[in-house]
């Protein structure tokens, strides 16, 4: 609850829901059936087309906290999820360009691995320890993805509390700093899935398209990929706020 200036209690605002863009893989891959690759180019291209319009990329830790004083109007989160070993090698050189921050969800379950719960491929190679701390000293926040990339809303207690608290516990060792962020595997959440990451001590949660737990452990959250050109990027840009519910207790 907030409380006014007589100190009397009042209901959370309810504002407009942060604009947050959701990318996965930078790198020249023509095969890829799940359309979560852009091309180094195309990542440059959407990103200066925010830039020219006054809009500037930033971490979702910038953008809440830029949201708390009230301040986010030009700012969008950018969220890479996985942690592939390419955002390093493509999408990292872009953000220092253009003076953008990100945050990056990776699975500290996987460090080194590849993307094996993707059954059609093509296999992509995921970032190591010293490639995520690397993305860190760069000025990208790191966040959790789970250890291991699974549906939160399908596992059990134990599994559930292994993905969220022990991926949490397995980063901060890794980064020696906090990590206040999580990312739900598949953007699939249930309330079991927001208390559990709300329990293991995160500050706020990405999701894709909440509907009704909308809110600061699901963040909804807008796909961009290799066919968003700039008419698009307007479209969705214009289209996001009337197409989410307001988010309250940010």
């Amino acid at each position: 609850m907030a409380v006014d200036s007589s100190g009397a209690r009042t209901a959370p605002r309810r504002g407009p829901v942060p604009w947050v863009a959701m990318y996965h893989s930078v790198t020249d891959c023509p095969d890829d059936p799940y359309h979560i690759t852009v091309t180094p180019d195309r990542l440059e291209r959407q990103l200066r087309w925010l830039a020219l319009r006054g809009v500037r990329g930033v971490s979702m830790a910038e953008l809440l906290a830029a949201r708390a004083r009230g301040g986010a109007r030009r700012l969008v989160g950018l969220t890479f999820d996985d942690g592939y070993a390419d955002f390093v090698e493509h999408a990292l050189p872009v953000l220092r360009r253009l003076d953008f921050g990100a945050t990056l969800f990776v699975l500290p379950g996987r460090l080194g691995g590849d993307n094996a719960w993707d059954p059609l491929g093509p296999r992509k190679p995921l970032l190591t320890a010293d490639g995520i701390r690397q993305a860190a000293r760069a000025g990208i926040e790191i966040g959790s993805h789970g250890l291991t990339h699974v549906d939160l809303t399908a596992v059990d207690a134990l599994r559930l509390k292994a993905e969220t608290v022990e991926s949490r516990a397995a980063l901060e060792e890794l980064l020696g700093a906090p990590v206040d962020g999580f990312c739900y595997p598949y953007g699939t959440v249930d309330g079991r899935a927001v208390e559990a990451v709300r329990g293991a001590g995160y500050r706020y949660a990405c999701a894709i398209d909440p509907g009704p737990l909308t809110g600061p452990f699901a963040l909804p959250r807008l796909h961009i990929g290799q066919n968003d050109d700039s008419v698009r990027l307007f479209l969705k840009y214009r289209l996001h706020r009337l197409r989410r519910r307001p988010v309250g207790g940010l």
